[in-house]
């Protein structure tokens, strides 16, 4: 094998464009010898190029409407044949077979196909063929082919044949090829998941996953775990679709919370009026609906001052100039906001740790899609968490009936509690958390938790009672014992939400009834570990 190998024949078929003139006419200049298919080599020729027709080399025209043009053995043959295999060589000759030392193909738009919502049939013809084939092939003959499959690498091949005297290194190779492979994996893992999908298989036997690289990052969740930022090329609205205004580059955490936090504040409709919530460590310690967006955020930080310095800060509406001199009066790492004035913007701008970024939307908080995550030996895979309820929904298990403030309150802390880690509880009053309780191996424990952050939260604010007094509360699973119904009563709640569904529903009901509180039924759990 030899390290350098010049560039003498290149075979160009490319369904993106971008750039395709401009690199062409390099390679040309540079004395490669262009081969090309259809489209493409159509619009070299009206480029003015010279480019040789993969038809005329084959003595076969692109026949089955383009779907067999490249499959034939004198292109595979060029591109797998071993240089210094005596053997090999002697074959090529034999039958006029040509070496190709570049191989320059973008596949079928098979992605955007299925993301525009076309139909089966038109699907399954954008599904590409002979790219990945001939992809495969140079890849694993790299030792002697150039592989590009990115838009991106045109200016890199250029830059190496520049440094090396019209040739390319091993190692250079040897990079083209583990990224042609990955995305030929990218493109058949998107292949799969929607023929999956489409043909209602839920469990399907293989399942793939793929990605591609947004940003290194400086660590992971500590600063020994080595960490990147890859997108999956959904376009959900959220943190890896967003325009970061400044600030220095998100890290690890600073990601993995701000999607949380935008993921719950999207539950809140803006037609609604505005919301605002606050996390932390992917917990919320702080979400509010207000008249406006400044009251909103006011509220929610007033639910855990202590906890909202440093965390995130999530909109469901325009960040407005009165909510950015707000959120400048204690230290915030990320705003994310579908947008922001240009106002808010200026004040933000003397901020420069502030991250600002903004999504042009909100995702679909009730949209179907998956989850997966990893464990040894694996990974579990679920449908997204976007359950639901509704008013009607609900069911009234106790002798006292909710008031309508309460129910509103109630369906509040519901949606909230969604989004808290287990063993979630929830108090909510007039439409904002007054204290949250997350991740507690006992919901007992949730629930005192909750209510000692609100005796914390009352003082500072001069009150003379806990906030949770008089609040709704959620349980993101049924209560077990009576014992967490009597923890919220102790700590002021006159209203429950929970699933329901223990072994001991009876004696929970018996202990709110007996301690005055009113208590409803979802039906649905809110699991989140």
């Amino acid at each position: 094998m030899t390290d350098r190998i010049p560039l003498k024949r290149a075979l160009i078929s490319v369904s993106d464009k971008t750039g395709l003139i401009d690199f062409a006419r390099a390679l040309a200049s540079r004395g490669v010898e262009l081969l090309s298919t259809g489209g493409t080599a159509k619009a070299l020729r009206e480029a003015g190029l010279s480019v040789v027709d993969v038809a005329h080399v084959t003595g076969f025209p692109e026949m089955m409407d383009g779907r067999v043009k490249t499959l034939h053995p004198v292109v595979h043959g060029g591109l797998l044949a071993l240089r210094d295999n005596a053997e090999h060589m002697a074959a090529a000759d034999a039958h006029g077979i040509g070496m190709i030392d570049l191989l320059v193909v973008n596949l079928y738009p098979f992605e955007e196909t299925v993301a525009k919502g076309a139909d089966y049939d038109d699907c399954i013809e954008n599904i590409d063929i002979g790219g990945p084939a001939m992809i495969r092939a140079a890849s694993k003959n790299h030792a002697f082919v150039t592989v590009v499959v990115d838009v991106q690498d045109y200016a890199a091949v250029l830059a190496e044949l520049d440094a090396n005297d019209g040739t390319t290194r091993y190692a250079f190779r040897q990079r083209q090829a583990q990224i042609a492979y990955a995305r030929t994996a990218a493109y058949d893992a998107a292949v799969s998941a929607w023929m999956a999908q489409a043909i209602g298989e839920e469990n399907p036997r293989r399942r793939s996953f793929s990605g591609e690289l947004a940003q290194g990052l400086r660590y992971g969740e500590n600063p020994h775990q080595s960490a990147a930022f890859y997108k999956d090329g959904s376009e959900r609205p959220g943190v890896a679709t967003a325009k970061q205004w400044q600030g220095k580059e998100l890290s690890y955490n600073n990601i993995n919370d701000t999607d949380a936090a935008f993921e719950l504040v999207a539950e809140f409709d803006p037609a609604e009026g505005p919301a605002v919530a606050i996390i932390k460590h992917a917990n919320p310690c702080g979400v509010a609906r207000g008249a406006t967006a400044v009251e909103a955020y006011r509220r929610a930080y007033d639910c855990d001052r202590t906890s909202a310095f440093g965390g995130i800060v999530a909109l469901n509406c325009t960040l407005d100039a009165d909510t950015a001199r707000a959120i400048t009066e204690i230290f915030t790492e990320v705003v994310i906001a579908p947008d922001a004035t240009d106002e808010a913007r200026e004040i933000f701008a003397a901020k420069k740790n502030l991250r600002l970024l903004t999504t042009g939307g909100l995702p679909d908080a009730a949209a179907a899609g998956t989850s997966f995550r990893q464990v040894a030996g694996g990974f579990l895979v679920q449908g997204r968490d976007n359950g639901r309820v509704k008013r009607e929904d609900l069911k009234v298990v106790t002798q006292r009936q909710p008031s309508a403030e309460e129910l509103d309150d109630l369906l509040f802390a519901w949606t909230v509690a969604k989004h808290v880690k287990s063993n979630a509880i929830v108090y909510v009053k007039d439409g904002a958390t007054v204290g949250v309780g997350a991740g507690q191996m006992s919901r007992v424990d949730s629930t005192r938790i909750g209510k000692r952050k609100s005796e914390d939260m009352a003082e500072a604010l001069g009150r003379t009672e806990a906030l949770t007094t008089g609040s709704a509360v959620s349980s993101d699973a049924f209560f077990p014992f009576a014992d967490g119904i009597e923890a919220l009563a102790e700590a002021g709640a006159k209203a429950v939400i929970q699933p329901g569904g223990s072994m001991r529903d009876a004696e929970v009901i018996e202990a709110a009834d007996r301690l005055g509180l009113a208590m409803v039924f979802t039906g649905q759990r809110h699991f989140r570990h």
